[in-house]
């Protein structure tokens, strides 16, 4: 990918769903497994307009480790989309791509995070960078949108240069504290 698209246009800041979209075409990502999340919405829109890529959405975050590490077996490259919480329910599935030395780029919007409302995602939130780095994960962040397309850029070049799980933490400052009516 050249160096220039990875820079964020000053009057980009709200496009970096767009912008992680732009960076899974231009690595040949062909296959999204996810469970729908608001704070991907965008890029899953994206994605399902497509026609050369195939998204499959999952009753469990889990299935998509299994899914991925299957189609990167079957010659395709694919990314999991999902939320923080999503994270708890893939911990012993990590497992598969390293024991098979297979790529798997995450993409994870955090909850529990920058102006959480909600006390049950705090502790997950709270777990999330340790717990993938505990399952051999390598995990970058970015909290604000000038740093989205290096990092998720950097986690999917990881993954398929490393063979191993990677993991873009997209942080609540950045995506937004959800409130549902609480101010």
């Amino acid at each position: 990918m050249d160096r220039d698209a990875l820079e964020m246009r000053p009057d980009a800041a709200a496009d970096w769903p767009d912008r992680i979209f732009d960076i899974l075409k231009a690595h040949g990502i062909t296959h999204v497994a996810l469970v729908p999340d608001a704070g991907h919405a965008r890029l899953i829109r994206r994605c399902l307009a497509d026609p050369a890529m195939t998204v499959v959405t999952l009753t469990t975050e889990e299935e998509g480790v299994a899914m991925l590490v299957g189609s990167w077996l079957g010659g395709a490259k694919g990314v999991l989309l999902m939320q923080s919480s999503g994270v708890g329910n893939c911990i012993n599935m990590l497992s598969l791509p390293v024991l098979h030395r297979a790529p798997l780029p995450m993409i994870v919007t955090m909850r529990g995070d920058f102006g959480e409302f909600n006390p049950a995602q705090i502790p997950m939130g709270n777990a999330v960078q340790p717990t993938l780095e505990a399952m051999g994960t390598l995990v970058r962040r970015a909290d604000v949108p000038q740093d989205v397309p290096a990092v998720v850029d950097a986690v999917i070049r990881l993954a398929f240069n490393t063979y191993r799980p990677t993991a873009a933490l997209l942080g609540q400052r950045l995506i937004g504290a959800k409130t549902f009516g609480k101010d």
